[in-house]
């Protein structure tokens, strides 16, 4: 276990964990086992690796550490990178990567083996399950649904370097292993049902499904359907 000086912890641990830089972690967190967070960003680690073998105090020095709210739940093995900010009230399944700059919004989950691959920003309410991969520059609404192993893209002409995130409005529900495609825009209360790739923007309060995506019913009938289902 390493836990750094300059880190402010009010957290209960599970076992073994590290802690780098100056973080902060709220009452009432419990972080799992094998859980590192404060990793420092990759330029970061090249400038002092030179002619030197690393170990914990050089990554607790150069890390800037990352902020965790209260009541929130880190699983086993989760790495959670600097720069990080985590409001209260999230839980985050075992085995997620949290790269730097991202940002989960209050009441939030993250599931299981889920990528969020930096300046990732998550909005409240919002559940995503596990196996989805989040892109750097996505950006994630309120109570924004995303099922199992849906993958979002960032950019269009890979690997032409140019990134352009995908945004999630608030409400949307995004169909399991789905492939929402780099800068398209989804509109507020739109549904992405499972498997569909979507190419372009779609509007808000609609049903879109297939490859590539197009509507099949406005999302008033998506709402009638889940409640008759829900009866059965």
């Amino acid at each position: 276990m390493f836990i750094s000086k300059k880190a402010v912890i009010k957290a209960s641990f599970e076992g073994n964990v590290i802690i780098l830089g100056p973080t902060m972690i709220e009452n009432n967190t419990l972080i799992g086992l094998n859980v590192l967070i404060g990793y420092p960003s990759k330029d970061k680690i090249i400038k002092i690796m030179e002619n030197k073998k690393l170990e914990i105090k050089d990554l607790d020095e150069i890390s800037n550490g990352s902020r965790i709210g209260k009541n929130c739940i880190i699983r086993s093995n989760s790495i959670i990178y600097e720069n990080v900010k985590i409001y209260d009230n999230v839980e985050i399944g075992h085995n997620t990567l949290i790269r730097s700059n991202s940002e989960i919004g209050e009441n939030s989950k993250i599931g299981s083996y889920t990528i969020l691959d930096g300046s990732v920003k998550i909005g409240k309410n919002a559940n995503i399950q596990s196996g989805v991969y989040l892109p750097h520059l996505s950006i994630i609404g309120n109570n924004v649904f995303i099922a199992p192993y849906v993958c979002v893209t960032n950019d269009k002409y890979p690997p032409s370097g140019k990134l352009k995130g995908v945004t999630i409005g608030d409400n949307s529900i995004i169909g399991a292993n789905s492939i929402l495609i780099s800068g398209i825009e989804i509109g507020k209360n739109s549904v992405i049902a499972a498997g569909s790739i979507v190419t372009k923007n779609i509007p808000p309060n609609i049903v879109v499904s297939g490859i590539p995506a197009r509507k099949i019913m406005d999302r008033e009938e998506y709402d009638e359907k889940m409640e008759e289902w829900r009866k059965t």
